[in-house]
């Protein structure tokens, strides 16, 4: 029988009443019934130990616990390393950024490196990594944003004075691009134009420095996506990373997520055969006014 543990942040605690709660990692407290379970057998259990007794109800329990996801498999995290074949990442922009996220990914077993716009076409990463601390200039990530048509996976962040955005990791054709994420954010306000001419530039102002906190918040994010995609881990956050645009103050650290879908490519106008007046028969193809 393979055995099983509370998933990190999950705990279990003794209510004076006899009985026992779950907090989740969410902070909620679950009661649970245990009805005629062994107490201290469960507990074993999903502390990792092996069964010491036969308990059906121990086991329907730890079973439910699985699959609510308040347990696993012990050994677990050990299933979820990084894949060689996926661990050579490319980071590109800001050294305020990539400096402290080559670390985090380090420590998640990725292979980061520091490199220029286009190195991907010479020695193709499993990943590209851009991360700006201004806003995005018009067409900078166009190229890019090709990048999951060739199999390589597309993370980026930028800033717009206080607020960062970490946009969805783009893996495959299809999913969210730079230019999207783009096209949404100017769909969904009412100062399209204004927003427009702040990316287009020029703009007078002074540059925020970004503060080592904030810097280590925004590197945290983008490693937690890039860890999803390179290990296939359940993600947490309720949105895909792949659909997921995050938008961080950088003033408070409040960090707030919005769904974002891929825009649909835009039809072609069909083509309107008119007849010309007097002569029957004959046409000319043109749009209608």
């Amino acid at each position: 029988m393979s055995r099983s543990q509370l998933a990190p942040g999950v705990e279990v605690v003794a209510v004076p009443d006899g009985g026992l709660a779950v907090r989740t990692a969410d902070g909620e407290f679950l009661r649970v019934a245990a009805g005629e379970a062994h107490r201290g057998e469960l507990l074993a259990r999903l502390a990792g130990g092996a069964a010491e007794r036969v308990d059906a109800e121990v086991d329907r329990l730890v079973a439910a616990f699985e699959g609510a996801g308040y347990a696993e498999e012990c050994g677990g995290a050990d299933r979820a390393m990084w894949p060689v074949e996926r661990r050579d990442v490319l980071l590109l922009g800001a050294p305020v950024l990539t400096k402290p996220l080559a670390g985090y990914l380090e420590a998640a077993g990725a292979a980061p490196r520091f490199g220029r716009p286009g190195d991907w076409e010479t020695d193709e990463p499993a990943a590209v990594v851009w991360c700006l601390d201004g806003p995005v200039s018009e067409g900078l990530w166009d190229a890019a944003d090709r990048l999951p048509e060739r199999g390589i996976a597309w993370s980026r962040c930028h800033l717009e004075g206080w607020q960062a955005y970490v946009e969805p990791l783009a893996a495959v054709a299809g999913d969210v691009t730079s230019a999207q994420v783009r096209a949404r954010r100017l769909a969904a306000t009412p100062a399209h134009r204004e927003l427009a001419a702040y990316w287009h530039g020029p703009r007078t102002g002074s540059p925020v420095r970004l503060a080592e906190p904030a810097a280590g918040l925004l590197a945290a994010l983008l490693a937690d996506d890039l860890t999803w995609w390179a290990t296939g881990a359940r993600d947490e956050d309720g949105l895909p990373a792949r659909r997921r645009l995050r938008r961080v103050d950088l003033r408070t650290l409040t960090v707030t997520a919005h769904p974002v879908l891929p825009v649909p490519d835009v039809a072609a106008m069909p083509e309107v055969r008119t007849h010309r007046p007097g002569a029957q028969g004959a046409a000319t193809s043109g749009h209608s006014r």
